[in-house]
């Protein structure tokens, strides 16, 4: 059920967008997979686009493999298998990390943790979560090869080996495209499956594939339930519903419309039980659309405030249940639409409907794209950051040391939390925002509750001061989400990028750098790809004691801005 508030202009722009969907019959060429529908004049673009359209019926094939998923996870259980460990990266890992947060883990069943940080810390945090004798290590990668998702099956597979031996690949299965290194080296190591995907689904949109479903699968949920809510989604959304009743093109068209008038920053609101499905639909929303200059951010777990702390360039989304009652972020939101903020308001009957959720979302990113005039299904610039880590690491094997990747005449650019000369550079940072702009932290930090929770302080501070959005997300995770966007889109970005020591640190095996390395690889690489862009970012280290750390910068930054 939809509960929008659009200001007259949106709802007029939004009504004409849809008016000429419906004249170009796009909802029965969406359906036909016509590649066309993006970039018409170029057919390059069409040839990745007619390779990347088979998420719009890839539920029907896995529907045809509930009986073969079922028995496998009974196998499973009866084996004595207790816990799951997702190894994966974005697509690879947001949906199953939603669907466990949302539905939950069913009696009996394997309990998944989701490994998606070269942390140090997190490694060890998730190796010490599970029995490494009752659990299955899914390693879960669309290329076979992402550099990440095999640093962590090398280091599980070792660790394996040294309590099973040559039965170690009894624990692991994969998820992966035909053909990939990854389907080779599960072959050669033993893995007890090998779920190959159809390779015409992009990452961000493999939600309903096995990337997403099998999973599901282990947690217990009921897949064919969820999968008739996926059924009902493509139903209403299909190729003979009129565009102005379609519900993921209306959603597709008002934020294409709502971007291209300014309003560029998607404020996810999501009730408790779905909050994790923020992070979901901002890969998917910040990927697709990134881009050419042009983009929609989205801003998943931003507190919602009152109207005087945001600018005009906000649109607010709501996903709730139908069986939840109105909290006061309802009338918050009734508040914001008051003051001339689009609200869009959408809930579901019950969590199962979580599955139609991923269809709509899907269909209506694509749209959006559409309206943008951009290719949805292509990411640009990701490659830019993990070519500046590889340059990085092969400098590290050859030399030792791990160097900056900066263009040529940069300035200064990283500072201790304890430098003298930080107040004055944060200053100077926070001097260059403009309306319209964002605030992003970037912390390579091991994921945690308290860290986050003051990291929330510090960038709703940002927000309440400067007027601005404000995005938090850890690293390298953010790589496979928003990192497309902070390259390839609108040149409105702030980026503050967060390293701590590590105090201990873990090798991979069969590399000569250990996770720390790749770590700050990474960090180090972005920050090299960010400036080759013209961002405006910098680097803040907080030292050995990571809390200590956050709390100073927050100090630092509360002195920096203006009152």
């Amino acid at each position: 059920m939809d509960q929008w508030l659009l200001p007259a202009w949106l709802d007029e722009a939004t009504a004409r967008r849809l008016e000429a969907l419906e004249a170009d019959g796009y909802a029965e060429r969406l359906w036909e997979a016509d590649a066309t529908l993006w970039k018409p004049e170029d057919e390059a673009h069409q040839a990745v686009i007619a390779n990347a359209l088979g998420w719009l019926n890839v539920f029907e094939g896995v529907r045809e493999q509930i009986e073969g998923l079922t028995e496998f996870v009974d196998e499973l259980r009866a084996e004595g298998f207790r816990s799951a460990v997702l190894l994966g990266m974005g697509g690879s890992s947001l949906a199953p990390e939603v669907l466990r947060e949302v539905l939950g883990v069913r009696d009996g069943y394997l309990d998944l943790h989701v490994l998606d940080s070269t942390d140090p810390a997190a490694v060890l945090a998730v190796e010490a979560a599970v029995d490494l004798e009752t659990t299955l290590f899914v390693v879960s990668s669309k290329s076979g090869g992402t550099t990440e998702t095999a640093s962590f099956h090398a280091y599980f597979h070792a660790r394996l080996q040294e309590h099973c031996g040559d039965h170690a690949g009894h624990h692991f299965v994969a998820i992966t495209d035909d053909g990939t290194s990854l389907q080779e080296e599960a072959l050669a190591q033993g893995f007890r499956a090998v779920f190959v995907n159809p390779s015409d689904i992009g990452g961000r949109y493999s939600a309903l594939s096995f990337f997403g479903m099998v999973p599901a699968a282990l947690i217990g949920v009921d897949l064919e339930r969820l999968l008739d809510g996926v059924r009902a989604a493509a139903v209403a959304c299909g190729p003979d519903v009129p565009a102005s009743e379609n519900p993921a093109l209306r959603l597709g068209a008002v934020l294409g419309e709502a971007a291209l008038a300014g309003r560029d920053k998607l404020t996810i609101v999501a009730e408790a039980r779905l909050r994790a499905l923020g992070a979901w639909v901002e890969q998917l929303v910040a990927e697709s659309t990134g881009k050419e200059g042009r983009g929609i951010l989205p801003v998943d777990l931003e507190t919602v405030g009152d109207p005087e702390v945001y600018g005009d360039d906000r649109v607010f989304a709501k996903i709730g249940l139908e069986s939840v009652a109105a909290t006061g972020i309802a009338q918050q939101l009734m508040d914001l639409a008051a003051a001339g903020h689009p609200v869009l308001g959408h809930e579901m009957a019950d969590v199962y409907g979580l599955g139609g959720e991923f269809l709509r979302w899907e269909i209506a990113v694509a749209t959006a794209g559409r309206v943008l005039g951009i290719d949805p299904f292509d990411q640009p610039n990701v490659q830019e950051s993990k070519d500046n880590t590889r340059r990085l690491l092969a400098g590290f094997i050859a030399s030792g040391e791990l160097l900056e990747d900066l263009p040529e005449g940069e300035g200064r650019l990283a500072y201790p939390v304890g430098d003298d000369d930080l107040p004055e550079a944060l200053a100077a940072f926070f001097a260059q925002a403009e309306p319209g702009d964002y605030v992003a932290l970037q912390a390579y930090v091991a994921p945690g509750k308290d860290v986050w929770n003051d990291l929330e302080a510090l960038r709703l501070f940002v927000r309440d001061r400067l007027r601005l959005a404000t995005t938090l997300g850890y690293g390298p995770r953010f790589l496979h989400s928003t990192g497309q966007l902070h390259k390839g889109g609108p040149n409105k970005g702030l980026f503050l990028q967060l390293v701590g020591h590590d105090p201990v640190d873990v090798e991979i095996p069969g590399q000569p750098y250990s996770f720390s390395v790749l770590k700050r690889a990474q960090a180090r690489g972005d920050l090299g790809a960010l400036r080759a862009h013209g961002c405006r970012a910098l680097r803040v280290c907080l030292g050995d004691d990571v809390p200590a750390g956050v709390k100073r910068l927050g100090a630092l930054v509360a002195g920096a801005l203006p009152e």
